[in-house]
């Protein structure tokens, strides 16, 4: 995983953000799937924030995990 700034490899990207966060944003994080990787923001910093790149193995292995959690 690797921290990067606006205007990197996450340019150009489209960049998808539950449907439950609602129209004021509140505390979400938008994805985007990008060439080997997958990019995650806070969506209230998008534009000017840090974005962290992850590898899509990382990636999968984080979503497995995630499935495999109750939700409380």
């Amino acid at each position: 995983m690797s921290i990067e700034r606006q205007g990197n490899a996450a340019d150009g990207l489209s960049w998808l953000k539950s449907s439950h966060s609602g129209p004021n944003g509140g505390d979400c994080v938008e994805v985007a799937a990008g060439s080997g990787a997958v990019y995650v923001r806070d969506s209230k910093a998008a534009g000017d924030g840090p974005v962290l790149r992850i590898g899509r193995d990382e990636w999968a292995a984080f979503l497995a995990l995630a499935v495999d959690q109750p939700i409380t």
